[in-house]
């Protein structure tokens, strides 16, 4: 099987990459929650402790757990000219304008002799109480706070499902809505460069592209049918444009995808904290959205141009229709109660990892939610989320399956 194989949301999971958090969450404050995307500040001790407890049940599935920094950082390794050339991009794109702050960031980033151990300080942003040499070179910067960042954390890094997707064979790698997000996708660029495993991966996006899209967007729903949310975060043109280079590549079977228009709202910020598939014929939802939103069709056409229409059936229908199925079940999120509904799709009741048909990683937290699935037959594993939920993304948003098996 190759590296990346990625054909349905439901196959067997065989390889998944993560990130765990790290001191990046140690950086985050109350004043700069809202621009660096959080609600809240974690407890990076019991963060750390559950996410942990994530990965250790996706190995007692028999999934092989591959991390983002570790991958980086072997891409790193293959040559010291990469290194310098990653150091420098990840400097530039962090906001650095001064050639003198340039200069002394790069020494002290290249002093790092690890290259694991440089990813995750990356990750983690830089303090100027860190630049002694900065510090010491002029008042001005002598006099800052101490606690200004000259290179901001990244913290939603925990949710490395959003940088790049895998589709196929291939990968997007994305162009990030928001300016804080940005450089995450560095990490993913490196990998399919240089990384000895990854390199020949076939791109369908690029981060360097012009519209912006994320991965929590993506669901490969079969070998033919793809969904994809317009949501806050992925604009309709990106969707054209990842459509067009997918249907380019004779190499894969699809046939048409699903755009789905969500609710431009933080609360509904990708299609994955609406809707997932977790079985044969059965998706988790989060009800209210799905009635409202609009779907159309995306198939390549003789021309140039794409086929797009909007379909007027309601969403059991339309999945019925292209995924081939007689009766599809939707699983409603808090039991279809309205109140328990917003609560739990607030903390990602339906942001489910599928392990297998039938099988599902959730939040311990949401349990109308995870009651409801197992009443529709569904094995659901629950883990601790008291700490990791506080971030805005469940099991499959802080996933990236890498390799599952073909159904």
């Amino acid at each position: 099987m190759k590296n990346i194989n990625n054909y349905c949301e439901i196959a067997p999971l065989k390889t998944v990459l993560l990130h765990r958090p790290g001191n990046e969450y140690l950086n985050l404050t109350p004043n700069t929650l809202e621009r660096l995307l959080f609600d809240d500040i974690p407890y990076l001790k019991i963060a750390k402790e559950e996410h942990d407890k994530f990965a250790e049940a996706l190995r007692k599935e028999g999934v092989e757990v591959v991390y983002l920094v570790d991958l980086t950082a072997e891409a790193l390794d293959t040559s010291s000219t990469v290194r310098r050339e990653f150091i420098k991009q990840f400097i530039k794109e962090g906001g650095v304008t001064s050639k003198k702050v340039f200069d002394i960031v790069y020494e002290y980033l290249n002093s790092i002799k690890d290259n694991k151990e440089l990813v995750n300080k990356c990750i983690e942003g830089i303090d100027i109480s860190e630049l002694k040499k900065l510090r010491e070179s002029s008042g001005f910067y002598a006099t800052r706070d101490i606690g200004k960042m000259i290179l901001d954390p990244l913290p939603n890094l925990y949710a490395p499902r959003d940088p790049f997707a895998t589709i196929g064979n291939g990968v997007s790698l994305h162009k990030m809505y928001s300016v804080t997000r940005s450089r995450e996708t560095i990490f993913g660029e490196y990998i399919f460069k240089y990384h000895p495993k990854y390199k020949k991966t076939k791109l369908y996006y690029d981060r360097d592209d012009s519209y912006s899209i994320e991965g929590g967007d993506i669901q490969v729903l079969d070998k033919n049918v793809i969904a994809i949310g317009i949501s806050q975060r992925t604009e309709p043109d990106a969707i054209a444009l990842l459509a067009k280079n997918i249907f380019a590549d004779k190499q894969n079977n699809f046939k048409v995808i699903l755009a789905i228009d969500i609710p431009d709202e933080r609360s509904f910020m990708h299609l994955d904290t609406v809707m997932t598939r977790v079985d044969y014929k059965k998706f988790a939802v989060h009800s209210h959205v799905m009635d409202i939103s609009t779907v159309y069709e995306i198939k390549p056409s003789k021309s140039k141009e794409l086929s797009i229409k909007k379909l007027d059936m309601t969403l059991d229908k339309i999945l019925e229709k292209y995924l081939k199925i007689d009766k599809v079940e939707l699983i409603k999120c808090g039991n279809g109660n309205r109140i328990a509904a917003e609560r739990e799709q607030w903390s990602d009741g339906v942001n489910t990892l599928c392990i297998r048909p039938g099988v599902v990683i959730t939040y311990d937290r949401n349990y109308v939610t995870n009651k409801t699935l197992r009443d529709h037959g569904i094995k659901v594993i629950e883990i601790p989320s008291c700490e990791l939920s506080r971030g805005r993304g469940g099991p499959h948003c802080m996933s990236m399956a890498l390799v599952r098996e073909d159904l």
